[in-house]
């Protein structure tokens, strides 16, 4: 339908504009189209995927899925104003001149898709909600939800492959699947059940904070209280895990492998030397010990923004781990305290984003109230998650060791953060910063 020479030419423009691309703005990437399939042969509009090749100036050949929607060059629709980031160009095909852009941006091609995916569903209405650091999704009909890969994993997408086996290991609190779209490269998409009236979890941090700061007590007397659902938290994260052990299995932890992972990080981030220095200290402190803990498939980047919850509890999203983490290593099974230290490291960055809200220099009073808020809270979804029957089995089994573990994920964590802040959002850096510089100073 379109020359390959001319697709690749305009998408080596248009894919560094997109969050999900590796590559930066700035670099030039050597695309190969390596596909490109009709999804819609009826006339205007066409939709079409394209799996593209992308050679990177580090050498590394990633492959990207890109739909592509093709309505006349001379027509304009309104779901474009305001995204000049989702216009391909136009394009020679053999309906005429095309007008190529995001599909996933029309109400009409997304529908169209999603009878592609899910052809026994059938939906009228389409909502775009954006692009994710990695992935597109869009909402049909308030009922279902559509996740697009972007980039496409070697084998199974950690997210759709952990959303199957925890439903058939018996685990109610995800977002039941309803259909997926598979080929020789992967995992193209999944299809599942839309969370009605679900509220993220960060958000609801953040209103309990500004309840906080705004009534200036302690957070047990505040209306918005995040305690109780903390707790509730912690109990179904322990849940998650004891049923991602009954449906990969657990074997016994590698502190030194996962040491490795954490020093090929601590090496990706720009940290001053003393820093470096203590987080080796720490990183030796775990693999020196004897009994780590089991490793089962975990998370891998859980917070509060991969959590919603709703009126029959809270709900867990995306599994397919940190973006800025080699695939292997995300697949890797690890120790289930580096969920848990995800979700800690969470509870500490909500009230610093809620902090910088009261402007560049919150007084003394409301910087108490922020790790008052913290301290709570996380203490709560600790009792929740360590109370729940069962979960002593996929945890180290002394406590002192436990600790270890957590503090060192939380470490790893955090110099990840200082990694992605400096890079997205320089202006954020100090909330890692300072967690480095707690977790360094406690295990002295």
């Amino acid at each position: 339908m379109i020359a390959p020479e001319a697709l690749a030419s305009a998408l080596a423009g248009y894919l560094p504009r997109q969050r999900w691309f590796a590559g930066s703005a700035d670099e030039t990437a050597e695309l190969t189209v390596a596909s490109v399939e009709s999804l819609c042969v009826s006339g205007w509009p066409a939709l079409l995927q394209v799996l593209v090749q992308a050679r990177l100036p580090g050498g590394e050949v990633p492959t990207y899925q890109v739909v592509i929607g093709l309505r006349p060059a001379d027509s304009w629709e309104a779901f474009l104003d305001g995204k000049p980031e989702a216009v391909i160009g136009e394009l020679d095909s053999d309906l005429g001149r095309a007008l190529a852009y995001d599909a996933a941006l029309d109400p009409e091609l997304a529908v169209a898709l999603l009878h592609h995916v899910a052809p026994h569903e059938k939906v009228e209405r389409a909502r775009y909600l954006g692009a994710d650091q990695s992935n597109t999704s869009v909402v049909f009909d308030e009922r279902l939800i559509m996740k697009l890969f972007r980039r496409l994993a070697a084998g199974p997408n950690p997210d759709a492959e952990i959303t199957r086996a925890l439903v058939e290991a018996g685990f109610s609190n995800v977002a039941e699947p309803v259909a997926e779209w598979r080929g020789d490269e992967g995992d193209y998409a999944v299809v599942n059940q839309f969370l009605v009236g679900g509220a993220d979890g960060f958000l609801l941090a953040l209103t309990s904070l500004r309840d906080l700061y705004d009534r200036r007590c302690p957070p047990v007397e505040a209306g918005g209280d995040f305690a109780f659902d903390a707790w509730r938290l912690g109990a179904m994260t322990a849940e998650m895990h004891l049923a991602l052990a009954r449906a990969f299995g657990a074997t016994p932890g590698d502190a030194g492998r996962w040491a490795d992972d954490m020093e090929r990080q601590l090496e990706r981030v720009r940290l001053e030397p003393s820093l470096v220095e203590g987080a080796r200290r720490v990183y030796q402190h775990l693999r020196d010990l004897k009994d780590p803990g089991p490793a089962i498939r975990v998370h891998g980047d859980y917070h509060l923004g991969q959590v919603m919850r709703t009126d029959t509890g809270w709900y867990v999203l995306d599994f397919e781990g940190e973006p800025d983490r080699p695939l292997e290593e995300r697949r890797r099974p690890s120790s289930p305290l580096r969920d848990v230290a995800g979700l800690v490291r969470s509870l500490h960055y909500a009230p610093q984003v809620a902090l910088q809200e009261w402007g560049p220099e919150p007084d003394g009073e409301l910087r108490e109230l922020a790790d008052a808020w913290e301290r709570r809270n996380a203490d709560a979804f600790l009792d929740g998650y360590l109370s729940t029957n069962g979960v002593a089995s996929v945890l180290p089994a002394v406590d002192a060791d436990r600790r270890l573990v957590q503090a060192a994920f939380e470490l790893d964590k955090a110099i990840y953060e200082v990694g992605y802040e400096q890079s997205h959002r320089p202006e954020w850096v100090e909330i890692p910063l300072a967690a480095v510089h707690r977790i360094l100073e406690a295990s002295r």
